[in-house]
């Protein structure tokens, strides 16, 4: 099945993770998301490289990056661009000026600490595509992705994301600290990045991406696959026909949306592994990503300090694999 989509996808990744020491599952949950045509949100403490991943993935893809530092004083204008007064040869017209949104790659960074009126400014773009100023609509470029990060820990001054929002990003990544053995060849790295010159990407085109999407719509999923995929989301709606614990967890199970998202990041996993048809490991492998942010859960949860993984593991243990 292999084919140059393939092997250009698979440079990719490989640069990636040369660049990025110590997140190879944030690396392909990356890739997953753009072979998607999805939005991620990348979670984790300060100096985890969330800024890093986003910017290499942005070189070796040729794809111009966009920047939103959040902040609470920031303006929807801000995001989307606004009309500005332009003199036209002695007429005064107004034109479009658009803003940092309107880039390949848009790195949303911090989004948390914008208030509600600006990351409301977001959910058309992410949504449609599109963003709509004084009436007129403008398109987003073919390639579009909104990567956006925010601190779990650092809550002072900060604005949580709606679920509504929420459910609109692909993926949330969980960006934990490397191990020893990786932190110590981030050094190493870091301090060959300063002593010599730039280092050079083997940029693949974006036509690799579309090809890739194609091929990934074609995919075989079987019924079962399916219905175990269904099984997984309903278990969040439903727990109390699973366990008690389950249901002492969970107070808002997810939307139709996870149902759709697992079975495109599903068929975007087998992609991944050179396969033409999809197995329940590959939905078991992209489960966390795509249900951590769409459950709620309950104050029993939160003060026994469950996490949403602890509630995705149990219901892995208890859905049957169809």
């Amino acid at each position: 099945m292999a084919n140059e989509h393939f092997t250009a996808i698979e440079s990719m990744m490989r640069q990636m993770s040369e660049s990025v020491i110590g997140q190879e599952d944030v690396v392909r949950t990356l890739t997953l998301a753009l072979l998607c045509n999805g939005n991620v949100m990348l979670e984790g403490l300060p100096g985890t490289a969330k800024t890093r991943s986003i910017k290499t993935l942005a070189k070796v893809l040729e794809a111009k990056l966009g920047r939103i530092q959040f902040t609470p004083d920031l303006l929807p204008s801000d995001v989307t661009g606004n009309e500005i007064l332009h003199n036209d040869n002695g007429v005064q017209k107004l034109q479009f000026q658009p803003g940092p949104l309107f880039n390949e790659l848009v790195l949303a960074d911090e989004i948390n600490r914008a208030p509600a009126k600006v990351q409301s400014a977001l959910l058309e773009a992410m949504e449609e595509r599109q963003v709509t100023v004084a009436g007129t609509t403008y398109p987003m470029p073919p390639l579009f992705m909104i990567l956006a990060t925010q601190n779990p820990i650092d809550q002072e001054g900060t604005y949580p994301l709606p679920e509504a929002q929420m459910d609109r990003f692909l993926m949330k990544i969980s960006v934990d600290y490397p191990d020893a053995k990786s932190e110590l060849a981030i050094v190493k790295l870091v301090q060959r990045e300063e002593q010599s010159a730039p280092q050079e990407w083997q940029a693949i085109s974006q036509s690799h991406i579309f090809a890739a999407r194609e091929e990934i719509h074609t995919l075989t999923i079987s019924a079962a696959v399916e219905q175990y995929i269904v099984d997984l989301v309903m278990a969040t709606r439903n727990p109390e026909l699973y366990s008690e614990t389950l249901a002492s967890w969970l107070d808002t199970g997810s939307s139709p949306r996870a149902s759709i998202a697992l079975h495109r990041a599903s068929r975007a996993s087998a992609w991944l592994e050179d396969r033409d048809y999809v197995t329940p490991q590959d939905v078991q492998s992209v489960v966390h990503a795509i249900l951590r942010h769409r459950m709620i859960l309950s104050y029993h949860a939160l003060a026994d300090q469950i996490t949403p993984d602890n509630v995705i593991d149990e219901i892995l243990n208890q859905v049957a694999v169809g």
